[in-house]
């Protein structure tokens, strides 16, 4: 079995109450959105000096995705390419809202981070299991990749 199956397959054995998924299916892409608003709030002038070239793109939340890409391409490149997606929506999102929202960027992505885990630990409580991630920590990367898997399955692509 590929370590992307076995993976998964520990990370849904937390995941079975159908309350707890529900709430995944919310919080994990909004946790997601948050760390990238977060590190997208880091000031990017060293980047910008650097990758002149990508814009407003040329910023730490870009550089942190491309080594969160790397380690999804080593589990699996299909999936990896859906996240590559999903990320570009969430710098796009980032760069939109610090340009239009009059909260800063940072303050909103800490909201967003801080009540979304107030769910996803209360989704846990639902589901009378632990967050995986209290086992290994490599489980905060595969959750979004555990929902990315399911919308792959309902395409009928593979992973």
């Amino acid at each position: 079995m590929r370590k992307i199956d076995d993976l998964l397959h520990e990370y849904g054995l937390s995941h079975q109450n159908e309350t707890n998924k529900a709430i995944h299916w919310i919080c994990v892409p909004a946790i997601f959105f948050s760390i990238v608003g977060l590190i997208y709030s880091i000031p990017a002038e060293p980047v910008e000096r650097l990758l002149p070239f990508l814009g407003s793109f040329a910023n730490w939340a870009t550089l942190a995705l491309v080594i969160v890409l790397f380690y999804y391409v080593t589990l699996s490149p299909p999936l990896a390419l859906g996240m590559f997606f999903f990320s570009a929506i969430c710098l796009a999102l980032a760069n939109l809202l610090s340009l239009t929202v009059p909260v800063p960027l940072w303050a909103l992505s800490l909201g967003i981070f801080v009540i979304a885990w107030i769910f996803q630990f209360y989704g846990h409580k639902i589901e009378g299991k632990k967050p995986s991630f209290l086992k290994d920590l490599q489980f905060l990367m595969i959750g979004p990749a555990w929902l990315m898997h399911f919308i792959y399955k309902k395409l009928g692509l593979a992973y």
